[in-house]
């Protein structure tokens, strides 16, 4: 039935295909993927919301956090599960997959995308892993826009333009904030498009908005009515917070992957690696009940007239009126949620950054607010610094400061906040990208060199492979030859450039036809000169392993139009100057989005 019914509605957007124009075409695919997206978030937020409420209730009866424990070791093990018996075994995990589909898949998603990451984000963020449930719903968004580009062979720009839509629309209706879904798209993934490509990544956006704020429970999302007066008096201490929120990211970064990674590098079954890290994630939750599912609520409650609510059900209940107890909570978690969430993604669990950046920054905000007012220094309003701490986490962790002013701008409901929002964001950005050149989503794209950054040139060089612009057919000669044997092959081929190999096919130099131009005409000297005493030292060689970004820096230092390259350390072929500067332009008029 459900087929039938997906057939019939196929049947009709290929009809409404045909009787459009591209470009109209191109905004009813948004509006439907917007619809798809907020959907997904329906899911995923109703389900993790339930199991949340479900384990307070259980937990508000025996006064400790024991479901809140129990709860992410099954999910995460769940999870591993599903992965290996249902997705063969893999499943990719971070923004960064979008961004390597976009630079070097063509903009194809694998259908999969479309269904894994809701149920595996499901099983882990919903049961209580601390991680968030806005990547894997930015990801089920772009597979949605790709596979629907694909479905309607729409080409490589509209591929990637409706990837852009699903994920502005996935972080619209997670959020209820169209503005900062379309920035993220734009400032994240889409670095390099046209003003004309807004159109359609707004139109998804608030579709995704507008469904999700029609269908979804509001109490369910994060957002925030309470809002004290900005005081100018205070940008000191706002100063003060967004260089500590650019240190908290960086400290955040470089631990998160130093979990993951040890996780990774553990040779070990995958259910035992399950079972041991969400045993530890047990542990943290139950010293720290906050760090189950998402935080949203714990953030919510924080920027209220009672965060004492923090403490009840909790080892330091007893303490929940002791503003001193309370502020070292905070503080504590704050510091160990990045371990947290590594325990949650590095033994098996799906999720992703984005909800641990704003949990981690609600906390510093509140924890720096109060300390400065319990001190005497400065009486701070604690929930501008709660809300505004979120941008500056934002901003450090995932290098979008546009996205982080505007989204808390968005759930704060009102722009009151505006200049202390842009003042953390921006100065936690510089110093996050001062010590850390890539974003943390980018990292592991950038040690591969896959990178896909705000550089127009760098994201076009990313995309071209170096093996399909060798020229492996060139002739080479022996350095014991004489130039006769060279003259012969200049007068059958158009090559001006010859490699000169030994008989291990090593590369010992190279010959110009323009430096023995003068001696080819002379029949003496081309008789008795060998090509050793002509040949000369490359410039520079190219290997195979090489960027193309490395092989265009190589073609400026050494100023030679065609440069050697090497395989394991033989003679491989030539890559010549203008074949690449060609491919390069091909790729240029493909990927510009319009």
């Amino acid at each position: 039935m459900i087929k039938k019914y997906f057939r019939r509605l196929e049947s009709i957007i290929a009809l409404a295909q045909s009787l459009m124009t591209p470009k109209q075409f191109l905004f009813l695919s948004s509006v439907l993927t917007g619809i798809s997206c907020a959907f997904a978030v329906i899911v995923l937020k109703t389900f993790a919301h339930s199991v949340f409420s479900f384990a307070t209730y259980i937990n508000g009866i025996l006064k400790l956090s024991f479901i809140n424990s129990i709860l992410p070791i099954i999910g995460i093990t769940l999870t591993v599960f599903v992965v290996n018996k249902v997705l063969n075994g893999s499943i990719q995990k971070g923004t960064s997959q979008i961004l390597y589909a976009v630079a070097k898949k063509a903009s194809i998603i694998p259908k999969k995308q479309m269904y894994a990451q809701i149920v595996t984000s499901s099983l882990t963020v919903g049961l209580g892993g601390s991680a968030g449930l806005e990547s894997p719903i930015v990801i089920t968004g772009a597979a949605f826009g790709s596979n629907f580009a694909q479905n309607y062979k729409l080409q490589y720009k509209d591929r990637t333009l409706l990837i852009g839509c699903g994920v502005a629309a996935g972080i619209a209706a997670a959020f209820n904030a169209p503005i900062a879904g379309v920035l993220f798209a734009i400032e994240v993934l889409l670095v390099d498009v046209s003003i004309s490509a807004f159109t359609p990544i707004m139109i998804s956006a608030a579709t995704g908005a507008l469904v999700s704020a029609i269908v979804l429970d509001e109490s369910i999302l994060l957002s925030f009515k309470k809002q004290e007066t900005f005081d100018y008096h205070n940008i000191p201490f706002y100063v003060l917070l967004g260089v500590l929120t650019g240190l908290v990211a960086i400290y955040y970064s470089r631990n998160f992957q130093k979990v993951e990674h040890y996780f990774a590098k553990q040779q070990i079954n995958p259910y035992k690696k399950a079972l041991i890290g969400s045993s530890l994630l047990a542990l943290l939750i139950f010293i720290f009940p906050t760090l189950f599912g998402e935080g949203y609520e714990s953030i919510k409650t924080l920027s209220d007239a009672d965060p004492g609510l923090l403490l009840d059900n909790t080892l330091f209940a007893d303490f929940r009126n002791n503003p001193w107890v309370l502020l070292l909570f905070v503080g504590a978690t704050a510091m160990v949620k990045v371990f947290a969430s590594g325990l949650t993604i590095g033994s098996g669990g799906n999720g992703g950054n984005f909800a641990p950046s704003l949990f981690l920054g609600s906390y510093l905000g509140y924890f720096f607010s109060k300390l400065v007012t319990m001190i005497g220094l400065s009486k701070l309003p604690i929930s501008n610094f709660t809300m505004v701490g979120m941008a500056g986490i934002l901003s450090g962790l995932f290098h979008a400061p546009l996205t982080a002013i505007f989204l808390i701008a968005e759930i704060t409901g009102g722009y009151g906040l505006m200049i202390p929002l842009m003042i953390v964001s921006s100065i936690s950005f510089a110093i996050s990208k001062r010590y850390e050149k890539y974003s943390l989503d980018v990292k592991g794209l950038a040690k591969k060199g896959h990178a896909f950054t705000s550089n127009k040139d760098s994201n076009i060089l990313s995309t071209l492979e170096i093996d399909t612009i060798i020229q492996c057919d060139y002739l080479t000669v022996h350095p014991d030859e004489n130039l006769s044997k060279l003259v012969d092959l200049i007068s059958h081929s158009n090559q001006v450039v010859f490699a000169v190999v030994n008989n291990d096919k090593d590369l010992v130099g190279v010959v110009h036809f323009n430096d023995i131009r003068e001696i080819i005409f002379n029949s003496y000297r081309v008789k008795y000169t060998f090509i050793r005493d002509v040949m000369k030292a490359p410039t520079a060689t190219i290997s195979t392993l090489d960027s193309m970004e490395i092989v265009m820096r190589k073609f400026e230092t050494s100023k030679s139009a065609f440069l050697p390259v090497l395989r394991d350390g033989k003679y491989h072929g030539f890559i010549s100057k203008s074949i690449a500067l060609e491919a390069y332009r091909t790729k240029l008029r493909s990927m510009t989005i319009e």
